[in-house]
């Protein structure tokens, strides 16, 4: 039975995880374009605070980080932490434009969760 069971579970945990980090990833979003509009139409100085990490309370899954290249232009990215229930999994990252990608596992995690 834990043969079948635990898989399940796992994968469960990690479809739950993957939905969660979109969540952070798409409120760190318009976090980032709130201060946009409040800073003169700037995200230098932007910091995710609440949102640099998934989920945003308890242990971090996923972390957070906010790349800002020009003052107009920024890229969110989720990264598993080391050792999690993640890691090794990909990323997950949105950018300014609104455009989203994944790499390895999560290539197609802003399409669907499961399977990872």
């Amino acid at each position: 039975l834990s043969a079948i069971a635990l898989p399940s579970y796992q994968g469960y945990v990690r479809r739950t995880a993957c939905e969660d980090a979109k969540g952070v990833l798409t409120g760190a979003g318009n976090f980032m374009e709130r201060f946009r509009t409040q800073n003169a139409s700037t995200y230098t100085g932007a910091v995710l605070g609440s949102y640099a990490q998934s989920p945003v309370d308890g242990n971090a899954i996923f972390t957070i980080a906010v790349a800002i290249p020009t003052a107009t232009t920024y890229t969110l990215t989720a990264t598993p932490v080391a050792g999690g229930i993640m890691a090794g999994k990909g990323t997950l990252t949105l950018a300014h434009t609104g455009a989203k990608a994944g790499t390895g596992a999560l290539a197609n995690g802003w399409t669907s969760c499961s399977g990872i």
